[in-house]
C-alpha cells in the first residue's frame, strides 16, 4: 500500500529483503482502498504486502522471513534485551561524564553514576505508562498490594532518588528513599520467585516489557540498596 498519507512499512521491509537475497523485483502499489480490497479479495488474503516468486504466492513478510529460512520475531516472547540496553546506556553515561570529569574511566564516581542514570532510565520507562506499570507492579509488590497509591508513587521515587543521586544533592531525601524502595522490591520479588515460585514478568521495564521477573529484577534493588548505603556511609565518614 502506497497511499498519500500511509505507506506500508512491511512492503519496504519485503522489498529490501527481496533486494539482499538477489532477487529482481516488480513491485506493484496499491494506490487507494478500492484497490486494496480488491487485491485482497482476489487472492483471497486479509493483509498485503503479498509477495509472489516465480508466479506462487509466498505471502506476507513474516511468510517470507520463513520462506527464507529466517527468525521470525515473537512479540510475547521474554527478554532482557530492554534492560541490557538500560545498563549499557547508562554504563555509556557514566564513563563518559567521568572522562570529562576527571580524565579517567574508572572511579567510584563513575560506579555511583552508573547506578543512578539506571535507575533514572528504569522510571523513565515506567512513566512512559505509569497505569500498565501499576497493575504489572501489583502482580508481586508486598507493599502496592497493601497500598495501591504506592504503585503510582514509585517510579516518581525511583526517579527522584536516581537524579539526587547523580547530582549527589540532598542525600538526606536521596538516601532514604533509595533504601526503602530497595529493600522493599528486594524482599518483594525474592519472595515471588524463590519462596512462591511464581513465573510472572517483571515491570522493571514498565509495564509493556516481557522482561522474566528474577535475577535481573532483584539486581535493580540490590543496586539501590547498595547506593544508599554506600552513601549513608560516606555521609558519617
Amino acid at each position: 500500500m502506497v497511499m498519500e498519507k500511509h505507506i506500508c512499512p512491511f512492503g519496504i521491509k519485503s522489498i529490501h529483503l527481496l533486494k539482499r537475497k538477489g532477487y529482481a523485483i516488480d513491485d506493484h502499489w496499491l494506490e487507494t482502498r478500492e484497490q486494496t480490497d480488491a487485491f485482497k479479495e482476489k487472492h483471497g488474503v486479509e493483509t498485503t504486502p503479498q509477495t509472489f516468486i516465480g508466479g506462487q504466492r509466498i505471502g506476507g513478510y513474516t511468510d517470507l522471513l520463513k520462506f527464507f529460512r529466517m527468525e521470525v520475531p515473537d512479540p510475547s516472547a521474554k527478554s532482557y534485551k530492554p534492560v541490557i540496553a538500560v545498563f549499557a546506556t547508562a554504563a555509556a553515561l557514566a564513563f563518559a561524564a567521568c572522562w570529562v570529569a576527571f580524565g579517567t574511566l574508572v572511579t567510584w564516581r563513575a560506579l555511583e553514576w552508573f547506578v543512578s542514570i539506571s535507575m533514572m532510565l528504569l522510571a523513565m520507562l515506567k512513566l512512559q505508562d505509569v497505569e500498565k506499570f501499576s497493575t504489572m507492579f501489583l502482580g508481586y509488590d508486598l507493599l502496592a498490594r497493601r497500598s495501591v497509591p504506592y504503585a503510582y508513587a514509585y517510579p516518581f521515587l525511583e526517579w527522584l532518588a536516581g537524579a539526587l543521586m547523580t547530582a549527589r544533592a540532598l542525600p538526606w531525601i536521596s538516601i532514604p528513599v533509595s533504601l526503602f524502595i530497595g529493600t522493599v522490591g528486594a524482599v518483594s520479588v525474592y519472595y515471588a520467585v524463590y519462596v512462591q515460585k511464581r513465573e510472572l514478568k517483571c515491570a522493571c521495564v514498565g509495564g509493556s516489557g516481557n522482561v522474566p521477573l528474577g535475577f535481573v529484577s532483584l539486581t535493580e534493588n540490590l543496586f539501590m540498596i547498595g547506593m544508599g548505603l554506600a552513601m549513608l556511609i560516606r555521609a558519617f565518614a
